[in-house]
């Protein structure tokens, strides 16, 4: 009865039989989880790691560590990187041992950084922060080029947002696991082994069962196989060199960019400076820090696949189109936050439930956009998808590194609600102006310069039309 319960659920979320594609889409899954995971863990651990009351457990170093925010951007240091040279390398080449090489390297680095720590201090952890960043520059970008050639169009919502959606909850998991053991007699350092030893472990799960294309996979059905084919740009037999000049002149993919850029500045002030609002102005502890930290990010997770769901049904039925649909979901994802910000600003310790739902409403909402922003590439251009990621991934990014340092020169004093305030404030028009671009400028069509000189099985693009 169970079995049967699960198999009508998936048939319900899928449209279609469990397939191979499915077990490509879970692996993806589990790799940006385990890439969120690994990125946001020193968010809560630094706190364990510069304060010597947060763990019974004197054997625990600490440190008296002032520049707490340089080494919270130190990861994006390396991250941005090689974001578009690894869009185009993975578009070119498939993602699979791209991917498996810089997860494993990342995990392998994280062995390292507490026993270093220790001897070399903040610069060490800067170091490796830095190379676990540029490992999981290919994170990301992969999951475009894994669209693009397993992914039929009619499912795009729901899958891109199912793989995308593991961002926030490995953030959940992160915060919830990084919290208890900083607290616990193991304390901070195992933070970094037990991440460390999941991604390996994926690694090789990986290894297994991955493929780069249906064409590639040893034991996929015929019929699943043309269905993928049909609308996904793995039919397409020939490519043509990366349409440079017509990427960077394009004003929806332009748009897009910008979007993305101001979905990523609030999301990376929000995600590395929660946990020490909620420590110095909230005043939980530890523990509590962890939970309450994480909550958001549970609520972001089902919001984007629940909406995703709606998101792709409106669009099979005609009740909007692609790119209605897209500016629908983004405007929820960004709109909303943005006025729950502003709220945010005026809480303190005395209306810490407030603060917490507020939180909840900000971050939750966010998830609308993994079925507006996040797979809009995919819609302008199933081939270049990789590549326009990378471009937009990269250069949005660099906000991961500025977002730490612009709270540290707004928030002088760490106790002083006034201040933070303003960081909200920032973060809500920075967000208000993202939605009311893409709503403007954005498009869901693809764009010529992705067909080019290309050559189509007629069959695709029949389908594909009868779908856009």
């Amino acid at each position: 009865m169970v079995k049967s319960l699960i198999s009508r659920c998936a048939i319900w979320f899928l449209d279609s039989p469990f397939g191979k594609r499915h077990v490509e889409a879970l692996s993806f899954f589990l790799a940006v989880f385990l890439g969120f995971s690994i990125r946001v863990n020193l968010s809560l651990t630094i706190v364990a790691m510069t304060d010597p009351n947060a763990n019974e457990n004197k054997d625990i170093p600490t440190f008296e560590w002032k520049n707490r925010n340089v080494i919270l951007s130190s990861f994006f240091w390396g991250y941005v990187i090689p974001q578009i040279g690894a869009g185009w390398l993975m578009t070119r080449y498939g993602p699979k041992w791209f991917l498996i090489g810089s997860m494993f390297l990342g995990s392998a680095v994280g062995f390292l950084m507490p026993p270093l720590a220790s001897v070399w201090g903040s610069t060490s952890v800067i170091v490796f922060r830095a190379i676990q960043g540029l490992c999981q520059g290919f994170i990301l970008p992969s999951v475009p080029c894994f669209m693009g050639n397993w992914v039929p169009v009619g499912e795009r919502g729901r899958i891109g947002t199912f793989v995308y959606a593991a961002g926030p909850l490995g953030t959940v998991f992160s915060m919830l696991i990084a919290g208890y053991i900083s607290a616990s007699r193991l304390g901070w350092p195992w933070v970094f082994h037990f991440f460390s030893i999941l991604g390996i472990l994926w690694c090789i799960f990986y290894a297994i069962v991955g493929r780069n294309t249906p064409a590639e996979h040893p034991t996929i059905t015929q019929e699943e196989r043309n269905y993928i084919e049909k609308t996904a740009s793995s039919s397409i037999k020939s490519r043509m060199p990366t349409p440079w000049k017509a990427i960077f002149t394009s004003v929806p993919f332009l748009a897009l960019f910008y979007s993305y850029a101001c979905f990523i500045f609030g999301f990376w002030v929000l995600l590395t400076q929660i946990p020490t609002y909620m420590n110095e102005i909230l005043k939980f502890n530890l523990k509590k820090n962890g939970v309450l930290s994480a909550l958001p990010y549970i609520l972001q997770w089902m919001t984007g696949l629940v909406l995703s769901i709606i998101s792709d049904k409106m669009i099979i039925r005609g009740i909007v189109s692609i790119a209605i649909a897209r500016k629908m979901m983004n405007a929820i994802g960004m709109l909303i936050p943005a006025l729950a910000l502003i709220f945010l600003g005026y809480c303190s310790k005395d209306t810490a439930v407030g603060a917490v739902i507020l939180l909840m409403i900000a971050v939750g909402a966010n998830g609308a956009t993994f079925c507006g922003t996040f797979i809009n590439n995919v819609d302008l251009s199933p081939n270049f998808a990789g590549v326009l990621y990378g471009i937009m991934n990269g250069c949005s990014n660099v906000f991961g590194i500025l977002a730490p340092l612009i709270v540290d020169v707004m928030v002088k004093d760490l106790y002083n609600p006034k201040q933070w305030r303003n960081v909200f404030y920032l973060a809500s028009a920075v967000y208000a102006s993202g939605a009311a671009v893409f709503w403007i400028f954005g498009s869901g069509e693809v764009q010529p310069w992705n067909e080019k000189r290309i050559k189509i099985d007629p069959d695709a693009i029949s389908n594909v039309s009868s779908i856009y």
